[in-house]
């Protein structure tokens, strides 16, 4: 694990074409300081897994507006009505999938799991082309786990080993997140000695975190502001 500096090099493990996982519901716990510089990259053809793609302009909406978005995995695509033009352009990929599905193919990523059996769609589109299988007189739906190149994702604070703690709700998918990718890239507002984060509030153990950044914009009742 690595602390950096730069919050340019600490992505410069993105390239194009890789599948990043992003963190946060909304612009909540989203790693904004991280997204912002990778609208500033070099970098296209990304296939993006997370709950949504941000809203017109505000963190990985700016990335669609750069074009820089492939194909999108998520749950929530509405409250960005860039995404729903994108799609119908035939601009954007998207795999729409059940919140619950969303988060559970994560955990089966991170857990070394290929995949699991839901009822959850079961006789809806979104059950269209994957296999199905009776178990116990009851149809299941086959759900392929999701693993990403790099994970960008938000802490509250890390210690100087690399474990995380979060803010509250600001935690939603970025623990599971951390364990599901080949490069976890992470920013946060503090980073402290090792020793100061009591071990029953750490969530992310370090050995899931590669580089770790001090975030320069968070999100306000205002609105996205520079840190500090």
């Amino acid at each position: 694990m690595k602390i950096y500096e730069s919050v340019e090099q600490a992505l410069s493990c993105v390239e194009s074409g890789q599948t990043i996982m992003v963190g946060g519901f909304g612009l909540v716990g989203g790693p904004l300081t991280l997204i912002d510089a990778l609208v500033e990259l070099d970098v296209n053809d990304l296939t993006i897994i997370s709950n949504n793609l941000g809203e017109k302009g505000k963190g990985l909406g700016k990335l669609l507006e750069q074009k820089k978005v492939k194909k999108a995995i998520g749950s929530y695509f509405t409250g960005n009505r860039d995404v729903g033009e994108a799609f119908q352009r035939g601009a954007l990929e998207i795999d729409l999938l059940p919140q619950g599905t969303l988060a559970e193919s994560i955990r089966a990523g991170g857990a070394g799991i290929g995949g699991y059996y839901t009822k959850t769609s079961v006789g809806t589109d979104l059950a269209k082309g994957k296999e199905t299988k009776v178990i116990n007189g009851e149809e299941y739906v086959f759900e392929e786990a999701l693993k990403a190149d790099v994970a960008i994702i938000r802490a509250h604070k890390a210690d100087r080993l690399g474990n995380l703690v979060y803010y509250k709700t600001a935690r939603n998918f970025n623990p599971i997140m951390a364990t599901a990718a080949k490069t976890v890239v992470v920013e946060v507002d503090e980073i402290v000695e090792a020793g100061e984060l009591s071990s029953d509030e750490i969530i992310t153990p370090h050995l899931f975190i590669d580089r770790i950044v001090v975030a320069q914009k968070i999100l306000t009742k205002e609105g996205v502001v520079e840190h500090g």
